[in-house]
């Protein structure tokens, strides 16, 4: 074996045989192959439908139980920063080799996503050829789009794809309560998507958000409806074709909280503001957020109420924010991160 260690990155949503073609190149190069496991604390999205947990345990259960030992897991997340991503893999790498360790990174540009192997020069890349033709987005598809009783065969066409592990996997799943909300949530993207099919450019979406901190606590709301439904959220939505983008974040604080602050207090109390344009950061497109962020201080909390499409709102300590990561919808736990700085140090990520 050439290396300490060989670093696979990916989200593995599910795993599939090119993925473990990968994973065997990694574990033939190395004493040790590591997973960086993506976007592991994201709330159950379609895209992003099983936990880091779940993942690693597909994982270990597609290989032979004396290569088990040689792996590890590493959950990452996703900080929409890729310096301070990359960052986070090599001190979470670094904590689980020995000092002065061997690295090498195995994976294969498929396309611009892949850009993300370029991020770690002082690893040599071992660049591998495609896997196999499958890719886990129609694995998705194919799956979301079947039931529990038709699930076998709406994989049958990938029984060659997929490890019987993980197949075994996908079934057992198809029983939990996650599976139908997740379908539902897939059914309405996929006809958001569709409704905009015929334009001759993708669309780009402008969207307002409203991160409201009074007394150490910072107001949210509930989604009333997909995509999301049920998730916090900070108060935001669309512009209007008539509105700046202040008052579109106004006229979405009000209607989706009820907070009757006047325009002129929340001037005062504006401490910042950020774009969020992440081509990855929706599931409904390409959107892009202009985010305010206003401090109250220490006055009396507004009296706040859900509307709109807001189910509910509440607020929330600020130190509670840290441990709800995968509560939230699309990436408004990063807007709040870049913020208030809620992301644990990376001592503190949990590893498998």
């Amino acid at each position: 074996m050439v290396y300490d260690a060989a670093v696979l990155i990916g989200r593995f949503q599910p795993v599939h045989n090119g993925h473990l073609a990968l994973l065997r190149e990694a574990l033939a190069q190395a004493r040790q192959a590591i997973v960086v496991l993506g976007s592991a604390f994201q709330a159950r999205t379609p895209k992003n439908p099983f936990t880091w947990q779940e993942r690693a345990d597909m994982l270990r259960a597609a290989l032979p139980e004396a290569e088990r030992a040689r792996l590890t897991v590493l959950p990452i997340r996703d900080y929409y920063d890729e310096p301070r991503w990359a960052e986070a893999v090599r001190q979470a790498v670094a904590r689980v080799t020995p000092a002065q360790a061997s690295v090498a990174l195995v994976g294969h540009f498929k396309d611009d996503s892949s850009g993300y192997l370029r991020a770690f020069p002082g690893w040599q890349l071992i660049r591998m050829p495609r896997q196999g033709t499958i890719d886990a987005t129609p694995i998705r598809d194919a799956y979301f789009g079947a039931s529990a009783d038709t699930l076998d065969a709406a994989l049958a066409p990938m029984a060659q794809d997929l490890p019987p592990a993980t197949r075994t996997w996908l079934q057992q799943f198809a029983h939990s309560a996650h599976y139908p909300a997740l379908q539902e949530e897939w059914r309405m993207l996929r006809a958001y998507r569709a409704s905009w099919a015929a334009a001759p450019y993708p669309p780009v979406f402008v969207t307002v958000d409203a991160l409201l901190r009074c007394q150490g606590r910072v107001l949210l709301i509930r989604r009333g409806h997909a995509p999301g439904k049920g998730l916090w959220a900070l108060p935001g939505g669309f512009v209007e074709p008539g509105d700046t983008l202040w008052q579109s974040c106004l006229r979405e604080l009000q209607e989706e909280t009820h907070c009757t602050l006047p325009e002129q207090r929340l001037s005062t109390a504006l401490q910042g503001q950020r774009i969020f344009d992440h081509p990855q950061r929706s599931l409904r497109g390409r959107v892009i957020t202009q985010a305010y962020f206003f401090d109250l201080g220490n006055e009396a909390l507004p009296e706040v109420r859900g509307g709109d499409d807001a189910a509910h709102a509440e607020w929330i300590p600020q130190e509670l924010l840290a441990s709800m990561e995968d509560q939230f919808h699309d990436d408004h736990w990063h807007i709040l991160d870049q913020f208030l700085r809620l992301a644990p140090t990376p001592e503190a990520v949990p590893q498998a």
